[in-house]
């Protein structure tokens, strides 16, 4: 299953992340609907509003549906049959389908077979891993494999720049639910899950169906010229991941700070918050986890872990003095000495 995203990039970094080429072979960026309804969040969960990736078509009859939209959107989608006013009182949790029974529930049936296709988009996503004889799970926070990369210019065209933090893009299906005593329509939607893939089947056994490139992100949301037999072929799982163990405090929904997604073996382990029985997991996770820093090394201040935004987006040369941000030593970390975090930590 997935129950817990992250998207936290403000919407013009977002936008330039998105950017596509349209069947002319144009280099465009999506059109935002709805722009003031995007909240940018470290820890997103079900009934939240996120971001999605969709066919203009689906706006504006006659367009190329090739032209892409950016809608946010409500996590948990809502049933065109749902009668009641308040769609909070919708006791089905639809924030994910199943693709093995994607064309049997009239729920995802409908809306799949009207080409409502679209491209749910986060940073990564997370998951928990259950601690073995105990009650209590270790999260992982899980993406797509990046690259750092460096460029030169000036301090105003760096501000322009999105230096190459590749989203995740989850395949999702949407609807548009009309209130039955009238009213604006509410857009929802539900992220497709696979069967995980063998490097993170220690941790869950479900994991979202990714769409992993440019030919399968176009692919999905092309309803106007791709079949929906043809695009249900692009749902499976994928192994071009790579994961790490993540603080406690993504547990809280409430909390909404880039320590969720920091890796844990960055972290200050004073300001890991955990239980006595936690604490003794915290330290096997530390010793298995990736290269650490200098024990010279000062220790970092909270107040100094990045986030990524400021750390991908460069503000002025001045940032290249001292030491590497916490999130630049693990990107770097992670080239030197290859997938380690793709590796589970079994319990």
């Amino acid at each position: 299953m997935c129950g817990r995203t992250s998207c936290h990039l403000p919407r013009d970094v977002l936008t330039r992340a998105c950017a596509y080429h349209d069947r002319r072979g144009r280099w465009r960026l999506p059109e935002w609907r709805d722009p003031d309804k995007y909240y940018p969040s470290y820890n997103k969960s079900p009934q939240s509003t996120s971001p999605v990736l969709l066919s203009r078509q689906h706006f504006e009859k006659g367009a190329d549906s090739s032209e892409r939209i950016i809608a946010p959107m409500r996590w948990g989608l809502i049933p065109f049959w749902f009668r009641e006013c308040d769609p909070s009182k919708m006791k089905l949790n639809m924030s994910n389908c199943r693709s093995d029974t994607i064309t049997e529930k009239r729920s995802f049936k409908v809306p799949l077979g009207k080409g409502r296709r679209c491209v749910v988009l986060a940073d990564g996503f997370y998951e928990w891993q259950r601690i073995h004889l105990s009650s209590q799970s270790q999260p992982y926070f899980i993406y797509f494999p990046q690259t750092k990369t460096e460029k030169s210019g000036t301090t105003e065209d760096w501000e322009k720049v999105w230096d190459n933090w590749r989203l995740l893009t989850m395949a999702g299906i949407f609807e548009c639910w009309e209130p039955p005593e009238g009213g604006d329509c509410l857009y929802s939607y539900s992220i497709i899950t696979v069967d995980a893939c063998k490097g993170l089947h220690d941790i869950h056994p479900r994991m979202p169906a990714i769409l992993d490139g440019e030919e399968a992100v176009s692919k999905w949301l092309d309803f106007g010229e791709v079949s929906t037999q043809d695009a249900l072929k692009l749902i499976h799982p994928t192994e071009n991941i790579v994961f790490h163990p993540v603080s406690p405090i993504v547990n809280n929904a409430r909390n909404n700070k880039p320590e969720c997604l920091t890796p844990l073996d960055l972290l200050d382990k004073k300001e890991v918050k955990a239980s006595g029985s936690s604490q003794k997991m915290l330290r096997w996770l530390a010793t298995k986890s990736p290269k650490k820093e200098d024990p010279k090394t000062p220790e970092k201040a909270k107040s100094d872990i990045p986030q990524w935004s400021s750390q991908f987006l460069k503000k002025s040369p001045a940032a290249k003095r001292g030491s590497a941000g916490l999130l630049d030593q693990w990107l770097k970390q992670e080239k030197e000495e290859g997938p380690v975090a793709k590796r589970p930590h079994c319990q």
